[in-house]
């Protein structure tokens, strides 16, 4: 049980830094320099580091609930 639980919250945190990693990388290719002003440096990176985290998370948000619920599938076919 413990066990089970401890694999899953593994899983999740492993998850979430994977898709912000690719998240980050994805959004390397962008030219954000077009949309910003010419004197926010700091707040281009703030903004930069929200949006990887918002959607790494939820893209992996996505594939874990995906995985959970592919998981449940077998319990609606149970003849009990």
């Amino acid at each position: 049980m413990y066990s089970a639980i401890g694999q899953q919250a593994m899983t999740g945190i492993f998850s979430h830094l994977f898709f912000i990693a690719v998240t980050w990388w994805a959004l390397q290719s962008l030219n954000f320099e077009k949309l910003l002003r010419s004197n926010s440096v700091v707040k281009a990176r703030i903004l930069y580091i929200l949006l990887t985290v918002a959607i790494g998370s939820a893209v992996s948000g996505f594939f874990l609930d995906y995985i959970s619920w592919s998981r449940q599938l077998p319990f609606m076919f149970n003849q009990e």
